[in-house]
This record gives structure tokens, sequence and C-alpha cells, in this order.
């Protein structure tokens, strides 16, 4: 009998500090306008002074935990999806595990870009659907407004920082909220967006060309190979789940480029109201949007509860995520 898994709990937390587009042209060639039309955003939120990755990560850990009312040596696992991570060591998982007091938790950091959140709920599912694990804490938490050329205006406009977290459990109903889930690479695109480790060879060999720790991104072609691919990876997962796309009540995209979710939102033939986006308050998050995504529209009315939705997400690898779920009352 297959074991069946319960959202428990969900949260984000994003720094104090916001960044609107009129700020940005004192520092680059751009305008409100430009961004605007190019890209559906109006602002973000950035990490200012000594404020990490990991503290967003742990404020929005304990919030999932505090919607779940599990307690914290419950947890099994923790899995951070984290691109641009504090630390290459401790990991992410590690340091948030020692802040929320999990000590019953074996941590590891995961590296799946914007698509984070799927991939960790994917692992997630596998540990407890095998029972290795009963109870599993992910938590994306992106702080790229570090690792951003900001005199390049083709990048620098695009990001914010933020982080998300979700707990799955063993269910206590019988009733399954992760329908099914789909996982997919395409290395052979990886060159599409690139963000390469700095760092220098040792002095007794050649000297290396060393590349500066900025995102690099070919934005037209990350465009082409969404809006070419991600509708058919949705419609498979969704016939995983057993269900029909006209049964889905809503569409959880990644933050990406508000084109981009509207290219969607056509092509699935869902309704404007049901296709859950904020980009313009938040830009692209990483790892983090689909679950800032889902809990703000959750806490502010725009996602009825219960619900089902899909939560789909892309990124650097290039690497896709989809996951059909159904959505409890109190989650968030």
């Amino acid at each position: 009998m297959s074991i069946p898994i319960k959202i428990a709990g969900i949260g984000f937390q994003v720094p104090e500090a916001v960044i609107t587009n009129n700020d940005l042209t004192k520092i680059i060639d751009t305008s409100d306008e430009w961004i605007k039309t190019r890209t559906g955003i109006e602002r973000r939120h950035v990490l200012s002074g000594n404020e990490t990755a990991v503290e967003m990560g742990i404020k929005a850990a304990k919030k999932a935990i505090e919607k779940s009312k599990i307690d914290t040596d419950k947890i099994d696992y923790i899995i951070a999806a984290a691109s641009v991570e504090t630390h290459a060591y401790p990991s992410t998982a590690c340091e948030i595990q020692a802040a929320i007091g999990a000590m019953n938790a074996a941590c590891f950091d995961i590296t799946a870009a914007c698509s984070g959140l799927i991939y960790g709920m994917g692992i997630a599912r596998a540990l407890i659907k095998s029972e290795t694990a009963k109870t599993v804490l992910i938590v994306a938490t992106d702080a790229v407004s570090r690792c951003l050329d900001w005199t390049d205006r083709t990048t620098c406009v695009l990001f914010g920082d933020g982080a998300g977290a979700m707990l799955l459990t063993v269910s206590d109903d019988n009733q399954d909220d992760i329908l099914a889930v789909s996982l997919k690479s395409e290395g052979q695109y990886g060159d599409y967006i690139k963000m390469p480790f700095s760092g220098k060879n040792c002095p007794l060999v050649t000297p290396n060309d060393e590349e500066k720790m900025f995102i690099k991104m070919d934005g037209k072609e990350v465009y082409k190979y969404v809006v070419t691919k991600l509708p058919g990876y949705i419609e498979e997962c969704v016939e995983k789940s057993g269900l029909k796309l006209n049964e889905i009540d809503y569409l959880v995209p990644h933050q990406a480029n508000m084109r981009i979710i509207e290219a969607l939102e056509k092509r699935l033939e869902f309704k404007s109201e049901n296709v859950i986006s904020n980009i313009k308050d938040y830009a692209n998050t990483s790892a983090a949007s689909i679950p800032i995504a889902l809990t703000e529209a959750i806490q502010s009315g725009k996602i009825k509860l219960p619900c089902s939705a899909i939560l789909t997400g892309f990124g650097a690898g290039m690497t896709v995520g989809t996951t059909v779920v159904r959505l409890r009352e109190g989650i968030a």
C-alpha cells in the first residue's frame, strides 16, 4: 500500500530592503517602462549588510513548522534547495538544522536552480514512500543579488532574494497531497544559464583565467526552451496524476518572466485569475519563487482552499520540475 503524504505547512521570508525599477536607473541605463514591458517586474527584495540566505531560510522554515504543528524533533530530513549559498560548507541545511533545533534530522543541500523546490519535493516524497522518513522539511533559499553583475541590465533587473519552506509528513487521513511528480534534466542546454565559481590555481602550476562569480544568461534561448518544452512536460505530469488539466484549480509557475507565465497560461488554457503570479513585487527569487508565490496567494485569499494545483519550475541545468498537489486548509 502506497504511503499517503500530507503537505503540513508552508512559509516564506524576504528581506526588508526593496529596490524598485526606478532605483535601478541610478546605476544602469534602463527605465521602469523598459523593465516592466519585458519582464513584468516592478520591484525586488534584496539582502543588505550582513543578512544571509541562511537567515531567510531559518525564518521561512520556522513559519512552515509553526503551521504544521509538528515538533522539530520529529523531522527526519532537512533538504535545502540553495543555488546561491551562504557557505560552500557547512551546508545550508545543516545551518538551518542548528537554528531550529531539529537535531534528529539528516541534512543535505541540492542544486537544481529554480526547480529546486520541486526536486526537493520529489526526493522527500521518495523518502517517505520508501519508509525511510516520516517527516521532511524542504527549504528553498537563494541570495541571487550577491551574484549579479549590477552593471549588466540584461540580468541584474531580473532577480531578487527570498526563501520558502514546505513540511511534508505521513498523512493521518489517508489523503495523498502529492498526486504526481515529474523531474527532467537536459544538460545539453546548460550554457543557457551559468554561474562560474571564482578561484585561482595553485601557484605551482599554470595560472588560470579566473572568472567573476556572476550569473550569465541567454534570455532568448531560455524563453524558447521554456515555452517549447515546459507545456508538454506539465501535461505529462498531469496525466500521471490521474486528473485532467481542466480539473485542476490553479497553476503556480516559477516566477521568471511575465511573458513566459502568460505563454503557459495560453498553452494550458488556464483562466488568468487561476494562474498565480507575484513577479512584479519579488522578481525571480530562484528556488524560492514557487513557495513564495504559493504561500502569499493562499494568505491573500487568491487561492481558495482546499484545492488542487500544478507547481512547476525550470532553471539552470537545464532542469524542469512539475508536481500536481492537493492543498489543505490551514497550511499557510
